[in-house]
Parts: C-alpha cells; sequence; structure tokens
C-alpha cells in the first residue's frame, strides 16, 4: 500500500474578506496518489496566526471549518496540515479579512464635576482581540473636538483620565477603535456619546492696591487678592510677580501683602487661586514713580599704570543730598571703600577690579552701573625658545617657538618676527606660540619676538634666535675594498657614505644573520665612513650593510653587499707543494717496491728456462740435421715461453693477476759447435714465472 501527497489546499467561502457578522466557511482538500485502492484515515488541522483552532478525523480527502457568524476577530492568516499514516503535509497560507468592527461601549465614573476634578472613561469593544487602538474625543460646547488616542496590545478595552480646566462647563466625550490589518487601518463606528456636567468651585480672584494709582518710590504700597468659594477647605491663594511668589495663604478667601515700593517694584502682578485641580489668576498692572535716578560713579582713568593715582566721584543729576558710598566688588562680597561721594587713592596691580558707588535718600538706596579698572606692571623682557629645546629644526618640518613674558599685567601682545617681517600677532597672558611650517635650507635670517600690554613703557623686544636647519640623511650606500671575493687573513676596508645630510652623522655597520649584529659604529663630521677590518676568517663570510643616522632621527639604510673569504693563495701554493710533495714520494716509493719485487723473481724463472733448454736442444740434437748453418736461438724460446704464459695468465683472469709473482736469472748453455755457429758468452733472459696461491 503505496500514497504520496500531490498537493494539500486550503480554501475559503464566500471569499477571502467577509463582511463582519456573515457565515463564513474554510476548507481543506488533500490531492493523494495510490498504488491500489485502500482506506486511509485523514487527520486535519486547521491553523490561525500558528494557533490551532480546529481538528478533525476523515476517511475522504476533505475537511470543512464553519463559522456561522464571522467576527473581526477571525482576521488572520489561515493553513490546513494533513497527516495520513506517517507522512504529513501542509498547504500554503491564506489571509482572511473579516471586515467591520462592532461599536464601542463608553462609560464615564461621573456625570456631575467641579472644576478641576478628573472625570474617568471607559471604552471597550467587546468582541474585537487586541493589539487595538482606543480614541476618545473631548468635545466642549462650539468647539472642535480634542482627541487622545491610546494603544492597548493585551485588553479589548482602554480607561483614560480627562482633567476638567477653568471654563469647562458642558463636555461631550465620545470614542471608537482601530485596529491594523496587513498595514491598513481599520476603524470602528463611534460609541454613544457621554455628557458631563461641570460646576465652578469658586470665582475668579479680586487683586487690588492701596494707593491704587500715583505710587512714588518710598511709598507704603498695600496688595489685596480675594474670592468666593464653594467649600473652604483646600482653598490656596498665591500672589507672583515675574514668576516669583511674594505671598501666600490657605483655607482663606483674602490675602494680602504689603512693601515700601522702589523702581523695581513697577511691574504686573499676578493673584492665583487653586483648589484641587482648578486654578483661576487676576492680573494687575502697577507702575512706581522715580524719587530720585541711580548714581553715576565716573573715574579719572580705567587703565592706568602701577603706583598712579586714581580719583573716584560718585554723583546723581538733579540731587546733592544724598548718603554716598564707594565699594569695590568681589565674588566673597561687597568691600566698601569710603562713605564719601569723591576717593583718591595711589594704586598697585591687585586694585584692578569693578568699582560702584551707592546712593540713599528716604530709605531709597540705589547703585550706580559698575566701571572697570585696571592697573598694568610693565612686561618683562621676552624670551624666545624652541619647544623642543635645541635651537635646530628638520628640514621639511615646522618649527614651533615660543614667546613668554614672565612679568607684567595681562593681557599682553605679542609679535613674532622673521627676519624684519612681522609674522604672527598673539594675544595672550604669558606666552604666546608661533608654527613655522615654511623651513627651508638657504633660511639664514633670524627670529625675534616682542611683547606689550597697556602700560606706557612700550614694547620689549627678544634677543634674536638663531635655528640651525638639520638636513636628513639621504641615500646610505656601502662598499667595501676589495669587493666580493675576500682571500682569508687579510684585511677589508668598508666604506659608508651618503649623498647629503647635516653633520654629525652616526654610522653603523651591520652582518645579517638571524637577527641584527652591530659590528662598528662611528660617529663623523663628514658624510662618510670607514671601518677596517684587520684578518677576514671564513666564518666572516655573509651580507654587509650599514645604517646612517643624524640629529633628524632618520635611519637610512643602504643596499646590503656580500662579502665570501676564500684561501689566501700562499696556503693554495703550500697545499699543491704538499700535494705534489706527496704524490712524489708516493711514486717513488712504488718504483722501488716494484723493481725489488723484480729483483727476486729472476733466479727461478732462468733455471726454470734452462732445464726446458736443454731438453729442447737434445731432442733437437735427435731429430734434426743442420742446415745451412742456421740455429735456434735460444732466446726466441724464452720468448715463446713467455708469451704462452702470459696469455695463459691473461686467460686465468684476476686469480693468476693476484698471484706471487717471482724473477729467476738463469743461464743458457751453448749448441754443439758441429751443428751452429759458435756463439761466445752468456746470454741472460728473464722470465716471469706465477704461482697460484694454490
Amino acid at each position: 500500500q503505496v500514497f504520496t501527497f500531490n498537493t494539500v489546499v486550503i480554501k475559503v467561502q464566500p471569499s477571502v474578506k467577509v463582511r463582519n457578522g456573515a457565515p463564513m466557511s474554510i476548507t481543506c482538500h488533500a490531492d493523494i496518489s495510490k498504488s491500489t485502492d485502500f482506506q486511509l484515515k485523514y487527520n486535519f488541522t486547521i491553523f490561525k496566526d500558528r494557533k490551532l483552532v480546529f481538528m478533525t478525523v476523515s476517511d475522504t480527502g476533505n475537511a470543512r471549518y464553519e463559522i456561522p457568524v464571522a467576527k473581526s476577530s477571525d482576521t488572520g492568516d489561515y493553513q490546513c496540515t494533513v497527516k495520513a499514516d506517517k507522512k504529513i503535509r501542509s498547504s500554503d497560507p491564506i489571509h482572511i479579512w473579516v471586515a467591520g468592527m462592532t461599536k464601542p461601549i463608553l462609560t464615564a465614573d461621573k456625570r456631575d464635576v467641579l472644576e478641576g476634578e478628573v472625570v474617568k472613561l471607559r471604552c471597550e469593544l467587546p468582541e474585537e482581540e487586541p493589539p487595538l487602538q482606543f480614541c476618545f474625543w473631548k468635545i466642549k460646547t462650539n468647539s472642535t473636538p480634542k482627541e487622545t488616542c491610546v494603544s492597548e496590545s493585551y485588553t479589548n478595552f482602554s480607561v483614560l483620565e480627562f482633567s476638567v480646566e477653568e471654563g469647562d462647563h458642558i463636555l461631550q466625550f465620545v470614542c471608537f477603535g482601530r485596529r491594523n490589518v496587513k498595514l491598513e487601518w481599520e476603524e470602528s463606528a463611534h460609541s454613544n456619546k457621554t455628557l458631563v456636567t461641570v460646576r465652578e468651585p469658586f470665582i475668579k480672584p479680586t487683586l487690588t492696591t492701596v494707593p491704587s494709582s500715583n505710587i512714588t518710590e518710598g511709598d507704603q504700597i498695600q496688595f489685596e487678592c480675594s474670592t468666593a468659594v464653594v467649600r473652604m477647605h483646600d482653598i490656596e491663594i498665591i500672589l507672583q510677580k515675574n514668576k516669583t511668589i511674594l505671598n501666600s495663604v490657605q483655607d482663606r478667601k483674602l490675602l494680602r501683602y504689603s512693601t515700601v515700593a522702589t523702581l523695581e517694584d513697577s511691574g504686573e502682578y499676578l493673584c492665583k487661586v487653586e483648589q484641587g485641580g482648578a486654578s483661576k489668576t487676576t492680573k494687575l498692572n502697577v507702575v512706581v514713580s522715580e524719587l530720585f535716578p541711580k548714581p553715576t560713579l565716573v573715574a579719572s582713568m580705567t587703565n592706568l599704570d602701577k603706583n598712579k593715582e586714581l580719583i573716584l566721584n560718585c554723583s546723581i543729576n538733579g540731587f546733592q543730598t544724598a548718603n554716598f558710598s564707594i565699594i569695590r566688588k568681589n565674588s566673597n562680597g561687597d568691600i566698601p571703600l569710603k562713605s564719601s561721594q569723591t576717593l583718591k587713592m595711589r594704586v598697585n596691580v591687585n586694585d584692578t577690579g569693578s568699582y560702584t558707588c551707592k546712593a540713599e535718600v528716604k530709605g531709597i538706596v540705589k547703585e550706580s552701573k559698575p566701571v572697570r579698572i585696571n592697573v598694568y606692571a610693565p612686561v618683562s623682557k621676552p624670551t624666545l625658545s624652541v619647544a623642543g629645546g635645541l635651537p635646530e629644526v628638520v628640514l621639511g618640518k615646522p618649527l614651533q617657538l615660543i614667546c613668554h613674558s614672565v612679568m607684567g599685567t595681562p593681557p599682553k601682545t605679542f609679535r613674532f618676527y622673521k627676519g624684519n617681517k612681522v609674522e604672527k600677532i598673539v594675544i595672550n597672558d604669558t606666552y604666546a606660540t608661533f608654527l613655522d611650517k615654511n623651513i627651508s635650507l638657504n633660511d639664514k635670517t633670524g627670529y625675534k619676538c616682542d611683547a606689550k600690554n597697556n602700560h606706557s613703557s612700550g614694547v620689549k623686544t627678544s634677543d634674536i634666535l638663531n635655528v640651525t636647519v638639520i638636513v636628513p640623511v639621504r641615500d646610505a650606500s656601502l662598499g667595501s675594498v676589495p669587493y666580493g671575493e675576500v682571500e682569508d687573513g687579510s684585511e677589508t676596508a668598508f666604506l659608508c657614505s651618503v649623498k647629503e645630510g647635516s653633520w654629525p652623522i652616526l654610522f653603523r655597520f651591520f652582518k645579517k644573520t638571524d637577527h641584527e649584529v652591530l659590528l662598528f659604529e662611528k660617529v663623523e663630521h663628514s658624510d662618510r665612513a670607514m671601518w677596517h677590518k684587520k684578518t677576514m676568517k671564513r666564518q666572516d663570510t655573509g651580507t654587509y650593510y650599514c645604517v646612517a643616522s643624524n640629529r633628524a632621527n632618520v635611519d637610512v639604510r643602504s643596499r646590503p653587499i656580500t662579502i665570501s673569504v676564500i684561501l689566501a693563495a700562499w696556503k693554495k701554493g703550500v697545499i699543491a707543494a704538499l700535494l705534489l710533495v706527496t704524490i712524489a714520494g708516493a711514486g717513488a716509493l712504488a718504483l722501488w717496491w716494484f723493481l725489488r719485487r723484480k729483483k727476486k723473481a729472476k733466479g727461478p724463472s732462468m733455471e726454470m728456462s734452462g732445464s726446458a733448454l736443454a731438453a729442447n736442444s737434445t731432442s733437437e740434437k735427435l731429430t734434426r740435421q743442420p742446415s745451412d748453418g742456421d740455429y735456434y736461438s735460444g732466446s726466441g724460446y724464452i720468448e715463446d715461453s713467455e708469451n704462452h704464459m702470459r696469455s695463459t695468465d691473461e686467460s686465468k683472469g684476476p686469480d693468476l693477476e693476484s698471484a706471487e709473482v717471482e724473477y729467476t736469472e738463469v743461464e743458457v748453455s751453448t749448441l754443439d759447435p758441429h751443428r751452429a755457429p759458435v756463439q761466445k758468452g752468456t746470454e741472460t733472459v728473464y722470465s716471469e714465472i706465477r704461482k697460484a696461491n694454490n
């Protein structure tokens, strides 16, 4: 029994968009192929937004989920899963939208409230599922509704509190709901209107002054603020001017406040009555006429030298009779200097500061505007230095100069000169800096600076500063004499040189190994340095390079050179002579040994040749007749014998070659005088007889 799922399809009737309250049915169909006609059990499961909503078992490939009355909460993504035997197949999801929302229900916790109280409203969508958005409308008579919206993620209702404000008499409230479906907002119908009546807890306050007009500085002025209330509990009256609370009372209907009028008392006053959340205000503008103008403080000089005389004078325009005092302002409090209209003093640097004067008429005290007095000590002669310390700069890098004047009252004006040209002007307290970016090798002009302040002594100028321009080292190269191959034990000179660079220059010589090895270093007031290595050894073979640097702190490395230490010529001659002597000695020894062995082999060899020759001669006598005086020489016989033996020896191969050789001297006897010509003397023949080892 073999089967397979072809497709699983989910459908909705009447359509994927259904009106709220209409019937709806969801059908799931499984298309299956079988090898034979046999019965299968189908387990159908329908999910909405991945949550199980329907399950059934069927003998056919179809299942139906009926929803008699569709609600907006039925909106969602539906999917069908079919299980048969051990096989499972799911359909593609389908989105169903139940359009239209139920009408919300709005309730209020109270229908009659006082100004300042709070109304709590509850808007509910009974048949809807969150998330939802609720919007409330607060409608005043003859005004545009004020809307407030709240999102609810977990409930189908929302509660909102509204404060009843001043001027709210009859209020109407309405709410409606929204939900988001596939990035589209769907809105419900509006709820029923809820009516709320508002009553005043107290009347608007009244604010008056005594006297009501023609108020002059020094007059006594009294403020009164009153109201009428429904209930006295928690009532509060507050008097303000420019947001500053002047006085307040609680659980009373009247507030009083008195003060001596000054010019600063002119302005707008506010009386505020509060009870709970309710608040009512009344404003009143008060004008106070000036009794006398503010005094004026005049200084003989505002900028003056140390130890000079300063005169301060305080006066009031149109007034002569007043109590004057001159004061120095201080962060820790005012310092009275003199209760007089005029003050004379010889000033010091510490007298720099702000001064005012005060005048009093009929108890009214007024203060003048402050006058700034600056006392100057002369500047000291400035010093000009390089920021790095030494009066030098690397070519191509900026030069930073510092002009410093220790003494003198700030602010000071500093001017920097390169030669006689002003390069920069800086205003600072004690020092100033100048950055020269245009440094060239041909700069021969010196630098200087001057400083001044407002002291009458004028400008002080520094000494001229001459700056050395350091040229960085460039293009280092290394050479050697001899170059390339050096004889063992000989002297080698290494020369490291640079194309340019300011002196002195530090030259360092290195040999390249697994790690850099410093061999020699030297400081030269020159563009080159020489290193003599007295004795070169075989282990000195390798790669060498040099590094050059000066006060510019830039290391320049040369290209490496390779040195090979070879054997000295005289050592080669000694070795060759020793080899020749050795070879000659070995040859002489071999020759001596050869002759000695040959001499030992003469005796036995000749005896054997003589015996053979005698036998042959006898046989010759018996068998051959003489003819024309010819004869056989014994030497010919011996040669035949030697040839025969030599061939025999050669045929025997290595065994006979390794056999012992003996040499024997033999005498050959003369032939019969009747048969052959007479031969005088003896004839010596050498024959080799090889004795095998066996």
